[in-house]
């Protein structure tokens, strides 16, 4: 007796929503048609296929093995547990079930696509090479899109985006095309046009899973940690075995001082991923930011296991401040130094590392040398303008005179709760968190990166060009109380103690001691500050995870200090008495 089968009004409704990537509702619409037709092989493919898109492997198998036991002349399930498999890494099982859907149904584009994956796994380039052009015989715009994929690969982004356009001018909804112009734009720079484009991406396809981690990294480049916390937050939802979207979501929340969070994100990972070394080198940094010293180093030497060229976790170690390395450890990171597949990132945590060993063993001369070819490399690496820093400066002295300051009298929000703590990064606002944090009514946060972030959205969307500062002139008194109240609203999650002050002690707020007067007038501010010899040299000894690009020369450190010194004596002219300043030598 032949089986009911759903009316075909139900399949055509649940493969739209899959092809509008709205994978949630067509499983949730599946079950809730097979429930009526428990053996309608077409709603059984498309279930299979949609819990395999999420990343719910085991069902999805078990589902699509069923179909294949009761249309075994369908070449449908086939394609999709083969597709499903190569997913997975298993190649060869993967093979055989592309190989019989081909036999099928031998015009099937995607098949072929699929079988060249599987086995490109294999290790059989001519064979996988061969499956390839077949597709894209069979589907010119994949064809397209795997040329895009290879220029951008091999950093040609224009002839990627040539390509990506040519497909958008067929389909301006092609995810993919949309993803990649995306990554294009980040690549360059341009993270706004990259979070536009990854979210028309995510409009035409709302649980495209690449496009969900780009845009995650992308928000957290933008500093706007909220949004991409809720980003990896909603593909764990869907995928709550993707160890890489823990991964993610540990890498956004440890910026965000959610440091329980971060390692909890970072412990799940890898329970799903046992051998994730960048797992174990975040963990290990979360654990030394809770105080885990033992548990930190554990995880660090775990991750070197796993990577014994890894040398950020070499470095973490160095700068734990306590550890001290064996001659055994010395000797090693030197002969890493000698390798030809040392990365230089890794190259210059190495130098960093070595650097700290030799200077905990008092032989300054060698700490010096490789402190010396450590920055020199690094600077390589990063990106710094002095003559921007100084434009900016110029600009903010300009606009933030004491006509600025007499004309808002009174503006801003008055909650008195920051206490802003700032000035030249290694001057000793840690040590002066600490004391201040000592007292019962006050909580420290950390760095928190709010203040910048606020000046940056205050540019966006502008169609006129204008720019932070000068866009300050037309905002009237309730705009200005509202980006206190965004600052203290982005602050909340960091307090958890329930103080009536806490502290921010991003040092890097010091040339927006302005703005931070404007929308806050009521915040303490203090400046930690150090005798330029040992500020300047604390930097020169530190490599940072991010930013303080200034530090890996001394011109540019020695610039970058007179300019915050700049900024502190213009801070004191405009606003007598706002600023107290300590001095870390009178402190200690």
């Amino acid at each position: 007796m032949q089986q009911a089968r759903a009316p075909r009004s139900v399949f055509d409704e649940i493969l739209a929503l899959l092809q509008g990537g709205r994978h949630a509702e067509a499983i949730a619409n599946c079950r809730q048609a097979l429930s009526r037709y428990p053996d309608d092989v077409n709603i059984l493919g498309l279930l299979g296929a949609a819990l395999g898109d999420k990343g719910q492997f085991s069902e999805a198998e078990e589902i699509l093995l069923r179909v294949i036991d009761l249309t075994p002349t369908f070449a449908k399930p086939y394609e999709d547990l083969g597709t499903l498999l190569v997913q997975q890494g298993q190649a060869e099982r993967a093979i055989a079930l592309l190989e019989k859907a081909i036999r099928l149904e031998p015009n099937q584009e995607s098949a072929h696509f699929e079988l060249g994956k599987a086995l490109a796994q294999m290790g059989r380039g001519p064979e996988a090479d061969a499956a390839f052009e077949r597709s894209f015989a069979l589907s010119p715009t994949r064809g397209l899109m795997a040329r895009a994929a290879e220029h951008h690969a091999a950093g040609r982004l224009e002839e990627a985006e040539k390509l990506c356009r040519q497909v958008l001018q067929k389909d301006s909804r092609h995810v993919d095309a949309l993803r990649m112009l995306g990554l294009i734009a980040a690549a360059a720079g341009d993270l706004d046009e990259a979070e536009n484009l990854l979210r028309q991406a995510l409009a035409a396809a709302p649980d495209h899973v690449p496009a969900m981690f780009e845009l995650g990294r992308v928000l957290k480049e933008l500093e706007r940690p909220d949004e991409a916390i809720e980003i990896f937050r909603e593909l764990i939802r869907q995928q709550p075995d993707n160890a890489k979207a823990h991964y993610r979501l540990a890498g956004v929340l440890a910026p965000a001082a959610m440091t329980e969070q971060s390692a909890a994100a970072y412990r799940r990972c890898l329970e799903l991923d046992p051998a994730h070394a960048g797992a174990w080198l975040g963990l290990g940094h979360m654990l030394k930011t809770l105080g885990k010293q033992s548990e930190g180093i554990a995880a660090y030497r775990r991750c070197l296991e796993l990577e014994p060229e890894f040398g950020e976790a070499w470095f973490s170690m160095a700068n734990l401040k306590t550890y001290h390395f064996t001659d055994a450890e010395i000797a090693q990171m030197q002969q890493r130094l000698e390798s030809e597949t040392v990365g230089e990132a890794s190259r210059v945590n190495f130098l960093f590392a070595l650097a700290k060993a030799y200077e905990d063993r008092k032989d300054y001369a060698s700490a010096w040398r490789y402190y010396e070819e450590g920055n020199s490399k690094q600077r390589l690496l990063v990106s710094y303008d002095p003559v921007l820093t100084e434009t900016v400066n110029d600009e903010l002295v300009e606009y933030f005179n004491a006509d600025f300051f007499s004309e808002r009298e009174g503006q801003g929000n008055p909650d008195p709760s920051p206490i802003f703590v700032l000035g030249m990064p290694r001057s000793g606002s840690t040590l002066v968190e600490q004391i201040i944090a000592s007292h019962s009514r006050v909580e420290g946060t950390s760095e928190l990166p709010y203040i910048g972030r606020l000046t940056k959205s205050l540019n966006r969307n502008r169609a006129d060009g204008m720019r932070y500062p000068r866009v300050l002139t037309e905002l009237e008194p309730r705009h200005l109380n509202r980006l206190g109240q965004n600052y203290l609203d982005m602050a909340r999650m960091h307090r958890v103690e329930g103080t009536p002050r806490f502290i921010d002690k991003m040092p890097n707020n010091f040339p927006l001691v302005g703005f931070i007067h404007a929308i806050l007038p009521n915040a303490k501010i203090i400046d930690a500050r150090r005798h330029p010899m040992d500020a300047c040299t604390g930097n020169l000894r530190q490599l940072y995870a991010r930013g303080q690009t200034f530090s890996y020369d001394q011109t540019d450190i020695g610039e970058y200090y007179l300019q915050y010194q700049r900024m502190m004596d213009h801070w004191d002219t405009v606003l007598p008495g706002k600023v107290l300043h300590v001095q870390y030598e009178d402190v200690v």
